[in-house]
Order: C-alpha cells, then sequence, then structure tokens
C-alpha cells in the first residue's frame, strides 16, 4: 500500500465519520421535532375542550349571541 492509497483511505474515514456525526444530529433533531409537534397536539386539544366548555356555558348562561337580539335596540336610540 502506498501513501495516496493511505491518504484516500484516510479520507473516506473523514467523510464517514461525518457522515454518522450529521446522521446522529438529524436523528435527535428528528426526535426533538416530534417531541415538540406531540406537545403541540396536546395543547391543541386541551384548547380545544376548553373552547366547547366556554361555547357550553355560553349557551346554558341564555346570553344573545354575538349580533344580539334581533328585535333589541341599539344603545343610541
Amino acid at each position: 500500500m502506498n501513501d495516496a492509497d493511505t491518504d484516500l483511505d484516510a479520507l473516506r474515514e473523514k467523510r464517514l465519520v461525518d457522515l454518522e456525526v450529521k446522521a446522529a444530529y438529524a436523528d435527535d433533531l428528528l426526535d426533538r421535532l416530534n417531541h415538540t409537534i406531540f406537545r403541540q397536539q396536546q395543547q391543541i386539544e386541551s384548547l380545544a375542550r376548553e373552547l366547547l366548555a366556554l361555547r357550553q356555558q355560553f349557551v346554558a348562561s341564555g346570553a344573545p349571541g354575538p349580533g344580539g337580539s334581533v328585535d333589541e335596540r341599539p344603545p343610541h336610540y
């Protein structure tokens, strides 16, 4: 084996190690992103439940909707 072969083997080894490091970082990033998405989905579901409960409370209170009652006069009349 000559010096050129040794240099080529060292270059291949370095490139392989670099690819392994990049793959490890990509795996870590993917795991963190999956965890973030999972937490966000939990928050979305929690907020949806809270919104539903608030809507039910609003309906149960008998308050008029956003437009108010049809027969109700605006306060400036």
